[in-house]
Order: C-alpha cells, then structure tokens, then sequence
C-alpha cells in the first residue's frame, strides 16, 4: 500500500480515483519540469558570470 502526502494529509495511492492519480501525475510531471529548469537557469546563470568576467577582463581599463 504505497501512500501519498497532500498538504500534510495521507492518502491510499490505490484508493484514489483515476482523476485523483491522474492529477497526481501532472504534478508530479510539473515538479520535475521546474527541477529541470531551476537547474538549467543555474547553468545559464554560470555561463552568464563567466562571458561577464571576461568582458571585464578585456575591456579597456580606465586609468
């Protein structure tokens, strides 16, 4: 008997109806997705640092 938690309540996975699962799944696929692209923006945002250190490194300086 696998169970599910939703704001703290407990939930029989097997005795949920077939929308109960199905939304659950959507959720599940959501959460995944935003994972996803949390990480992707961590990768992008390291990227962006390293283009601006090295713009910085090769502009003229103002002395």
């Amino acid at each position: 008997m696998a169970e599910v938690t939703v704001d703290g309540v407990s939930y029989d996975f097997d005795a949920l109806s077939e929308e109960a699962k199905r939304q659950l799944l959507s959720l599940q696929v959501t959460d995944a997705e935003i994972q996803r692209l949390q990480t992707l923006i961590a990768i992008t945002q390291t990227a962006r640092n390293a283009f601006a250190a090295e713009l910085k490194a090769v502009l003229p300086s103002n002395a």
